[in-house]
């Protein structure tokens, strides 16, 4: 199979990070934070460094990193916790499901009211366009870092400048774009950023999380058992565990420390090269094809190695099974989660075929892609 699905979840996984940190998990013996005894004290230590890794990954040592079990669990967390009833929300067009269903899951409600930016012919958020949005009773910005669909790094900075003139966070989805593009939430002037381990990290599912400024006030909204303030039976108000009810994923943790050391090496910096290069040859390729639209083309700087476009008489649906049905390619196709896009760029239900290149596809893996979709074409 040639796997071209990478923005669902990346594969094939490191393994050698995947066997050390099962090895590790088997040897500690121990929940972290739940006993003073030698053990449980060193499964807390191996925690705390993948806390401290990933809060200087993204730019922000001095962060704090509560983990939950996806990207998704970690939005609903912050934004469920930072509104208020009759607060107000921006966000954007471009988003997934995991942003667009809690805001309008609050809005039927009652809660809070929210408004969209829309993106522009290139696939990105105008910040001038978003600034417009702004009402004196915005409580939040949450911005989808890169578009799961086109690719598009949207301008964080930009953004982040103008929610810091006005005193609101702003939450960073970086479901697409951690592992895959730089991230600096300092500089950004970022509140929050959401994270999963499964796709461009490289880790394994059911792990992913929060990195957010300690100044940032997010009520809990679960409760539980926490290893600390035992005697109280209100739930600890102190960070990480304030979001962090019941045991926390230790394997799954201790796996993404060793894939955030890993995307340190040379080695990762390499493939990342490869996969640039990879992603111009594939828009490239695709632009050479006769009835093929590729939607907000582009690659190089200002993009993640995703591609969405639409065959002329194919519906995507049939594309995806010709190609895996007679080429063994595996690539997604649909609406990806991503509803209001697909609406905008005019697709309907139908959606589009997306191709998410990683760290392990190869020159001959894009060349057949494009071989298969030249035949199917009539054209080879």
């Amino acid at each position: 199979m040639i796997y071209l699905d990478n923005a669902a979840t990346s594969f094939p996984k490191p393994a050698s990070c995947f066997r050390e940190a099962l090895d590790a998990y088997l040897a500690a013996g121990a929940s972290p934070g739940r006993g003073g005894y030698d053990a449980a004290v060193a499964a807390e230590h191996q925690v705390i460094a993948v806390r401290r890794a990933m809060a200087a990954y993204v730019g922000a040592p001095d962060y704090v990193t509560c983990f939950a079990a996806n990207a998704t669990d970690a939005l609903n967390t912050l934004l469920q916790g930072l509104v208020r009833p009759g607060d107000h929300v921006i966000s954007t067009r471009l988003e997934h499901n995991s942003v667009l269903r809690p805001l309008h899951h609050l809005r039927e409600a009652g809660i809070i009211s929210f408004d969209l930016a829309p993106f522009n012919a290139y696939g990105v958020v105008e910040p001038r366009a978003l600034e417009a949005l702004f009402q004196p009773n915005t409580r939040l910005v949450m911005l989808n870092h890169a578009s799961n669909v086109l690719g598009t790094l949207q301008p964080a900075a930009e953004i982040g400048a103008i929610c810091a003139e006005r005193g609101v966070p702003l939450l960073l989805d970086a479901s697409q774009s951690a592992g895959a593009a730089p991230i600096d939430l300092l500089a950004w002037k970022v509140s929050a950023l959401a994270f999963t381990g499964h796709k461009s990290l490289m880790g394994p599912p059911g792990i992913g999380g929060l990195v957010l400024d300690p100044a940032l006030e997010v009520r809990p909204s679960r409760w539980g058992g926490t290893g600390v303030d035992s005697e109280s039976v209100l739930h600890s108000r102190e960070y990480p565990e304030r979001l962090e009810a019941g045991t926390i994923n230790l394997l799954g943790i201790m796996t993404l420390g060793r894939c955030l050391e890993r995307l340190a090496t040379p080695e990762a910096a390499e493939a990342a090269g490869r996969e640039a290069m990879l992603h111009a040859r594939l828009v490239e390729g695709l632009a050479a094809l006769e009835g093929v639209t590729v939607h907000c083309p582009g690659s190089g700087a200002g993009r993640i190695p995703v591609v969405s476009f639409n065959l002329e008489g194919w519906p995507p649906h049939d594309v995806g099974m010709v190609l895996d049905g007679d080429y063994e390619i595996a690539v997604r196709t649909g609406l990806h989660c991503a509803p209001l896009l697909h609406q905008d760029l005019g697709h309907g239900a139908a959606g589009s075929v997306r191709v998410s290149l990683g760290p392990f596809n190869t020159a001959p893996d894009v060349e057949a892609l494009l071989a298969a979709l030249s035949e199917m074409l009539g054209q080879s």
